[in-house]
């Protein structure tokens, strides 16, 4: 299923799901203008085909003491995907690492990482990040506010 497979009311359903993931299906029918049955049945078809891949709880990570965010980018002696594929692969063992994202540009990847404060960047930078696989060097950019994020419903 592609984008151009999505109703009004499939797009609806999204809409609704990214900002309440837990709204009954009746609820969802009424906010969608549908009736329950063919609202559950728009629902199955967009789990099914992996359009939701998903429901998880959002976690507020300030409310955990976990307010740093840096921004790092990384550039790689080697770019071939043998090299890429290690970097990748030992990449998704960092957890204080939340995205990660190759970049077509100066650098190679584009790294958001959030830990506690300033100090434990600096050691998961030197301990963790500047140990991977083929990194060559890394630049840092600290977040002072988050404007936006985890807004999917608006492109919808």
């Amino acid at each position: 299923m592609s984008s151009n497979d999505l109703d009004k009311f499939d797009r609806a359903i999204l809409r609704v799901l990214a900002t309440d993931g837990r709204i009954s299906v009746t609820d969802l029918a009424r906010q969608i203008g549908l009736s329950k049955s063919p609202t559950q049945a728009r629902l199955r078809r967009l789990e099914a085909s992996r359009v939701i891949s998903g429901y998880r709880a959002m976690i507020d990570p300030i409310r955990l003491g976990l307010d740093h965010v840096s921004f790092v980018e990384v550039r790689l002696t080697d770019t071939r995907e043998a090299a890429l594929a290690e970097f990748n692969a030992a990449v998704r063992k960092i957890p204080e690492i939340e995205q990660v994202h190759l970049i077509a540009g100066n650098f190679d990847y584009l790294m958001k990482i959030r830990t506690r404060s300033m100090n434990d960047y600096r050691q998961i930078l030197a301990d963790r990040i500047s140990t991977l696989p083929h990194v060559a060097g890394t630049s840092t950019y600290v977040a002072m506010q988050a404007v936006k994020e985890n807004a999917p419903e608006d492109t919808l």
